[in-house]
């Protein structure tokens, strides 16, 4: 365990050290790259000579700063998600704060055990059997071998590999090698978690059991989560931060951060054909969604003596802060609304009842195939359902001119969702599948208010035509 070192320059030490889990203070890593491998012997040899003439060194490499100036804290208990394009320092810093990589610049102190799931591999000597791989990484976390042996029956099923937990590791195949390193730190009382898009090359089972795992583990410790999932970390983590070519570009709220870097990345594929501008909300204004956390559990418990009969009542209300997103100014969202199916408005609906979405835009350039689109997202931004209207024009398009308004109508049922409150994300493309530009895009723009909700377990309620219990006859 790292512990806390006197501070020095950069933030200030908090109040309660006790409370931070991870300080990093002014952080920074560079890298010596080398044109051609003789450029490193001459690096080796000519300054020293040049020095010794009194003759100013020369250089034969450049500096590649891999982070650069990084200053955070991040509280115990904390989950932290972090962002970010390939190359933008995400596995460097997991590095530096894992003790696997010193810093060239900086700081990190560490309060706490801390368990990795790194780079494929990390830490395991392909000669050595999984087993032998698991007592040598437990005496890297600090455990001696009564503490493994007490563990590895444990670790055994967890990992779920079978025979192969006596064979080289060099034969595991990469979703083994996952098995076998997230098995380990599971089990080895870590104070701090860290774990690296690592997650993606399981099996759909697996990566359910370690998410069932990192929730349990959220409760007391603390968490440092790499993905290219936005939807993941908006789902696990309370609070994300942004990487981009090594510098901290933003930091908060999970849910704020993802849609200032999907912008960013959309910006980035459409380069300067297109100019994407945000829609902010008011800047002292409350997060709509912070309200969600304190809406009542689910009503509906089991041994209910009344069939089970699900439902649920949605309350549609405008977004007051009109949400945030982002636009290019070549076509805009002018309404988005809820509907019977007889096309009246109203402000209550039903669990199950046939309603209608309609989407209104309004073009400020000629546009042959626009796109409008949905989705509904839960509080902790998981994508639940929604639909867009490119599959149902296909090549054909539509022509709208400079000017015109164009709406697209979504006729569904609508879902029996438990207690809660949910939101409608809606935007208006052009162009394919493959190849379009999003040209409006709004968070949050309907909120929409889940009361007397009777979906007793999971995200969806559904209706059940029969529930029965019975004796068969032998």
């Amino acid at each position: 365990m790292r512990g806390f070192k006197r501070p020095g320059k950069g933030l200030p030490m908090s109040s309660n050290a006790s409370e931070i889990a991870i300080r990093v203070e002014n952080l920074g890593k560079c890298y010596q790259i080398y044109n051609r491998p003789s450029d490193r012997l001459r690096q080796f040899v000519v300054p020293r000579v040049q020095r010794q003439l009194k003759r100013p060194p020369t250089t034969y490499y450049r500096d590649f700063w891999a982070v650069q100036d990084l200053s955070f804290e991040i509280r115990r208990g904390d989950t932290m998600g972090i962002i970010g394009r390939n190359g933008s320092g995400k596995s460097t810093l997991l590095q530096i704060i894992c003790g696997t990589l010193t810093p060239t610049t900086g700081r990190v102190d560490v309060n706490g055990r801390v368990a990795a799931l790194l780079e494929l591999g990390a830490g395991f000597n392909p000669e050595f059997t999984g087993r032998e791989n698991v007592y040598l990484n437990g005496a890297l976390y600090g455990l001696n071998r009564d503490e493994v042996d007490a563990r590895i029956d444990a670790i055994s099923s967890f990992a779920d590999i079978g025979s192969f937990m006596d064979q080289p590791v060099k034969t595991y195949s990469s979703g083994m090698y996952v098995r076998l390193a997230f098995a380990v730190i599971a089990h080895v009382d870590a104070d701090i978690l860290v774990v690296d898009e690592a997650l993606a090359v399981g099996d759909a089972v697996f990566t359910q059991k370690c998410m069932r795992f990192i929730r349990r583990f959220q409760e007391n410790g603390t968490l440092l989560f790499v993905s290219h999932d936005s939807g993941a970390v908006q789902n696990l983590c309370a609070k994300a931060m942004w990487l981009h070519k090594g510098v901290l570009q933003d930091i908060g709220p999970a849910k704020g951060v993802v849609e200032r870097y999907t912008k960013y990345t959309l910006q980035e594929i459409y380069g300067s054909s297109e100019s994407l501008t945000e829609v902010n909300q008011a800047p002292d204004a409350p997060d709509p969604a912070a309200e969600i956390k304190s809406v009542a559990p689910v009503v509906g418990m089991p041994g209910e003596t009344d069939r089970a009969v699900y439902s649920s009542q949605f309350r549609v209300a405008e977004n007051p802060l009109g949400g945030t997103g982002f636009q290019s100014g070549k076509a805009r969202i002018e309404d988005v609304r809820l509907e019977n199916i007889g096309g009246q408005t109203q402000d209550i609906f039903e669990g199950g009842e046939k309603i209608r979405l309609v989407i209104r835009a309004r073009a400020d350039i000629a546009l042959t195939h626009p796109i409008i689109g949905f989705y509904v997202t839960d509080r902790l931004g998981q994508e639940l359902f929604g639909e867009n209207t490119l599959p149902f024009t296909g090549d054909a398009g539509m022509a709208v001119q400079p000017g015109q308004s164009f709406s697209a109508n979504f006729d569904f049922t609508l879902p029996m969702l438990p207690n809660g409150q949910y939101a409608v994300t809606a935007s208006v493309a052009h162009g394919t599948l493959v190849d379009h530009v999003q040209h409006h895009w709004m968070y949050d723009i309907l909120l929409l208010h889940v009361t007397s909700s009777k979906v007793r377990w999971g995200l969806v309620g559904l209706p059940f035509d029969d529930v029965r219990l019975q004796l068969d006859s032998n």
